[in-house]
């Protein structure tokens, strides 16, 4: 069987699966898509994801784009990286919530704030709702915050694939310079931050 393939770029979503092959311990091969140039565009990219995005994963036949799609697959084909709790259990149900989460109430007002200050063309962007995002954003840490409590990670004891996914968008939120108030929740951005996986992953980009 041939070695799991990601395609990625610095400082995108694929950070997330990267991170995740890091912490499963996975053999893989990682493609540098340049993005500046203009290489998730045409083939032979554009041919695997017709959506011209990254992270897209290729293992055995499977061709998978959407970075926590990627995560939660890797945490079911590496069970023992415990990346994420059994199917079935209550834990596997808050881990789902905590992962839609991420991606649906803690990334959209970043998004939005990168959508309207460069990603799309001047006549497209709208300033004024750059600063209702940004409140979103707070509202959306406090309900992290709630879920949280004091433990060290989202599911309680045990690090997760939800935890790469929460930790990485709350790591966007620094990159873009959105406040995270919350003491806990920047303790809880270092704790995980820390992990040898992550540094690895990073590495792993850089030197693409």
């Amino acid at each position: 069987m041939s070695a799991i393939k990601l395609y990625g770029y610095p400082r995108t979503r694929s950070l997330r699966a990267l991170w995740a092959l890091e912490e499963a311990g996975a053999d893989y091969q990682y493609i540098h898509v340049d993005l500046h140039a203009g290489e998730a565009r045409r083939p032979p990219f554009i041919d695997l994801n017709p959506g011209g995005k990254v992270p897209l994963l290729v293992d055995d036949g499977l061709v998978l784009c959407e970075s926590a799609a990627i995560v939660m697959y890797l945490a079911d084909k590496f069970p023992a990286s415990r990346l994420a709790p059994a199917h079935g259990s209550i834990a596997r149900a808050r881990f789902n919530q905590w992962s839609c989460f991420a991606l649906a109430e803690l990334e959209q007002p970043l998004w939005t704030i990168a959508r309207h200050s460069f990603v799309y063309p001047e006549n497209r962007r709208l300033p004024a709702i750059i600063e209702t995002a940004r409140w979103e954003f707070a509202r959306a840490c406090q309900v992290l915050e709630q879920g949280l409590k004091q433990q060290p990670y989202i599911l309680g004891t045990a690090f997760s694939g939800a935890d790469i996914l929460l930790a990485h968008t709350l790591r966007w939120a620094v990159a873009s310079q959105v406040e995270i108030v919350s003491p806990l929740l920047q303790q809880y951005l270092q704790r995980i931050t820390a992990r040898p996986a992550l540094a690895a992953a990073l590495k792993r980009e850089q030197t693409a």
